[in-house]
């Protein structure tokens, strides 16, 4: 039986975690899970934004970077400006998210 050490919990949860945000992703991808709620793009974690279609680690952390330079996004519209999001990705995640409010979101 393996020892799991106090360093290496955190390793553990922090693979967890993205485990399960990369599997929600790739199920979203192949339409086979649904989102219900929305994302709030203002306040939503990384893990949170990942729930989104399409919106991956490397896309979660650039709308991050995004929000901290601009201090928020006022209008969904804003996201355009985050390297990766063009006008298709914004019709795709648009139902799913909002600037204001409590983020929702989850999969069903």
């Amino acid at each position: 039986m393996m020892r799991e050490t106090k360093r290496g919990a955190p390793r553990a949860a922090a693979a967890l975690a993205l485990a399960i945000a990369l599997a929600a992703t790739s199920a979203l991808a192949g339409g086979d899970v649904r989102l219900s709620g929305t994302v709030n793009v203002n306040t939503a974690s990384a893990e949170q934004l990942q729930l989104l279609p399409g919106i991956g680690a490397t896309r979660a952390a650039a709308l991050i970077d995004a929000r901290k330079r601009r201090g928020g996004f006022q209008r969904v519209e804003d996201l355009l400006e985050v390297q990766g999001i063009g006008e298709a990705s914004l019709e795709r995640i648009r139902p799913f998210v909002s600037v204001e409010g409590k983020t929702t979101a989850q999969l069903e």
